[in-house]
C-alpha cells in the first residue's frame, strides 16, 4: 500500500465554495439512472406526437375545495415510500382534498420515456403529473406534448425555479423560446461507493478515506487499491461494479464518465454539447476516447486483453457489467459481493443503512465510504476545458404536466407543484429517498448535513457536482445515444477493436447529424 503523502500528487480535488457555480454552468442534467431513452418517438422534433391538447392555455392557480385524485407517474422507489412522500406532501402544506395515486413505473428509464410517449402521444388525461428524466424532456418539448407552465401559470411559480434552483438542471426543462415546461423534482450526481472494512483488510486507514472524499484518484491507482482489496478479502468476487448495458446510462453516463475523465469528448468539447447540429466536429476517434475504452476492457478482461491499457490494474470487474443496468449493477455490492460500485445517490440511501439483526447486508452503515469518480488524466492535461479530473454525469428528473387532463385536474396539479417547490418538502424526499435538494442553497445547509446516512456524504457529492459532465441533448439525440452505447458495449465485450467501434460510431453520428 502506498502511503497518503505519496499518493497526493495524483489525485485532484476541487474547491467546494465553486460548487454552485460549476454546478449550475455545467449545462443539463440527467437522470436516476440518469439516462435518457432511445425509444419512443423520432427524435426530430418534429409534430406533436399525435395530441391536440393546447399547452399554453392559463391553469387557474385558486386552491381547489373539490375533492380530487391525482394521478402521479413516478418510478418505484417513490411507490414504495408512498405513505412517506404523501405525508411530506401534508407536511409541506399540500390539502387534505387532494390525493395522490402515484404509479410505479420501472426503474429503467427507457422504458418509462416509451410509456409516457404512448400515454401522450394517444391523448390521455391521465396521468397529470409525470416524473420526467431530464434528458429526454426536450424532445417531448419539441413535439408540443407538454404544458407550457411559463404560459399557464403566474410568473411567481415559474420566476422561483428560475432564480433559486439549479441553473443547469433548469436548462433542460425549457424550450427553445425559454418558456418552462418542468419543474425540477431533483439533480443527480453518481459516486463510486466503496466498503471501508474491506479496504481495511488491505491496510487502509481512516485517514485515506477522508482523503478519497474530496480528492479523486486517478483509474491507475483506483484499479490498484481495488486489486488489494479484492486480494486482502478472497471471499469477495467483485472489484468494481457499475452499469455498461446496451442502454442510456452506458452512453450519457457510464462511458460519458469514462470518455471525458480521459480528456474525450463526442462532440469536440463542452460548448458545442447542445449544438448546432451538422455543425460541430464528431471526435470519438481521438485518442482519449480510445485510451478510455482501452481502460474499461482492462477492468474487465484483464491486463492480457490485446488493447488493455499500460497502467491499469486488469481483472477487477466481471463480464456481467456488460448486461447491468444501475439495480442489476448494485444487488452485488448491496449483498456484500463487491468493494466499489459507481451509482447515483439513491443508492447511497440503501448501502449506507446499518445492518439489520436480522440481516446483516441490510447496509453498511458509517463502513460505506463515498469518493468521487477517478480521473484518466488532469484537467490540465485534457484537450478540450472541461474534460479531465474526476468528472460525474450531471442527472436529474423533473416533474411535468400532462396537458390533456382536464382543468380540474391541472388546478389541483398546480397545488401539488406549489408544495413541492417548498424547501421542506425537497429536504423531506432528501431524507425520504435520497433526492438531492433542487436549490444549491440547501446542500450547505445544517438540515441537509443532519439527514440520516446520506448527510455524511455531502462533501462527496459536492466534488461530483462541481465536475458533472451533461449529455449532450439535442432532438437528435434520442437517435445518436443508442449508435453510442451498442458501438461501446461492443468493444467492452471484445467484439470490435476500439479504434473500429469508434469508427463505425463516428460514420453513424455523422449520418444523423446531417440528416436532421
Amino acid at each position: 500500500m502506498v502511503d497518503a503523502d505519496s499518493r497526493e500528487g495524483e489525485r485532484t480535488g476541487v474547491s467546494r465554495r465553486s460548487f454552485v457555480k460549476a454546478a449550475g454552468a455545467s449545462g443539463v442534467a440527467v437522470g436516476l439512472a440518469g439516462c435518457i431513452s432511445t425509444g419512443g418517438g423520432d427524435g426530430n422534433g418534429g409534430g406533436n406526437g399525435g395530441t391536440d391538447a393546447d399547452t399554453d392555455t392559463p391553469i387557474n392557480t385558486e386552491e381547489t375545495t373539490d375533492e380530487i385524485t391525482l394521478q402521479w407517474a413516478a418510478d418505484t422507489r417513490v411507490a414504495e415510500a408512498e405513505a412517506e412522500v404523501v405525508q411530506a406532501l401534508r407536511d409541506a402544506g399540500l390539502p387534505e382534498n387532494i390525493d395522490i395515486d402515484i404509479l410505479a413505473g420501472s426503474q429503467v428509464t427507457d422504458n418509462r420515456q416509451a410509456q409516457y410517449q404512448q400515454w401522450l402521444s394517444g391523448g390521455r388525461s391521465e396521468p397529470t403529473l409525470l416524473m420526467m428524466d431530464s434528458g429526454w424532456t426536450i424532445p417531448f418539448i419539441a413535439r408540443n406534448q407538454l404544458q407550457n407552465l411559463s404560459q399557464s401559470l403566474p410568473d411567481e411559480l415559474t420566476s422561483t425555479i428560475e432564480e433559486e434552483y439549479f441553473e443547469a438542471s433548469v436548462s433542460t426543462a425549457m424550450g427553445p423560446n425559454g418558456d418552462l415546461y418542468g419543474q425540477p423534482l431533483f439533480p443527480d450526481f453518481p459516486t463510486i461507493q466503496y466498503r471501508k472494512d474491506l479496504l481495511r483488510n488491505a491496510g487502509y486507514t481512516d485517514e485515506d478515506f477522508s482523503t478519497w472524499a474530496t480528492e479523486s484518484m486517478s483509474w491507475e491507482e483506483f484499479s490498484r487499491i481495488t486489486r488489494e482489496a479484492l486480494d486482502a478479502n478472497e471471499d469477495i468476487e467483485n472489484g468494481f461494479t457499475f452499469q455498461a448495458n446496451v442502454y442510456e446510462g452506458l452512453s450519457c453516463c457510464d462511458f460519458n464518465e469514462f470518455m471525458t475523465s480521459y480528456g474525450g469528448a463526442y462532440f469536440g468539447g463542452r460548448e458545442n454539447l447542445f449544438g448546432p447540429i451538422g455543425d460541430r466536429p464528431i471526435t470519438v476517434e481521438e485518442e482519449p476516447v480510445i485510451n478510455a475504452i482501452r481502460m474499461v476492457r482492462t477492468l474487465i478482461h484483464g491486463e492480457d486483453d490485446e488493447y488493455a491499457l499500460d497502467g491499469i490494474t486488469g481483472g477487477i470487474s466481471p463480464e456481467a457489467v456488460l448486461q447491468w443496468t444501475e439495480d442489476p449493477s448494485r444487488q452485488p455490492f448491496t449483498t456484500g459481493n463487491a468493494v466499489m460500485h459507481r451509482n447515483w445517490p439513491y443508492s447511497i440511501v440503501i448501502n449506507g443503512a446499518e445492518p439489520s439483526a436480522e440481516n446483516e447486508q441490510t447496509g453498511f452503515g458509517e463502513d460505506l465510504g463515498v469518493m468521487p469518480i477517478p480521473y484518466g488524466v488532469t484537467a490540465d492535461e485534457a484537450q478540450y476545458e472541461g474534460t479531465g479530473g474526476p468528472v460525474a454525469a450531471l442527472g436529474g428528473w423533473h416533474m411535468t404536466m400532462n396537458p390533456n387532463s382536464s382543468d380540474e385536474q391541472k388546478q389541483a396539479a398546480v397545488q401539488v407543484l406549489r408544495t413541492m417547490q417548498t424547501e421542506q418538502f425537497q429536504l423531506d424526499m432528501f431524507r425520504i429517498i435520497g433526492w438531492i435538494p433542487p436549490r444549491p442553497s440547501l446542500l450547505d445547509s445544517d438540515e441537509a448535513a443532519e439527514v440520516p446516512i446520506i448527510g455524511r456524504y455531502l462533501d462527496a457529492l459536492k466534488v461530483a457536482g462541481e465536475n458533472a459532465i451533461p449529455r449532450p441533448v439535442t432532438v437528435v439525440w434520442p437517435q445518436q445515444s443508442g449508435r453510442i452505447a451498442q458501438e461501446v458495449n461492443d468493444t467492452f465485450a471484445q467484439e470490435k477493436s476500439p479504434e473500429q467501434a469508434m469508427s463505425d460510431l463516428a460514420s453513424q453520428l455523422e449520418q444523423i447529424e446531417q440528416s436532421a
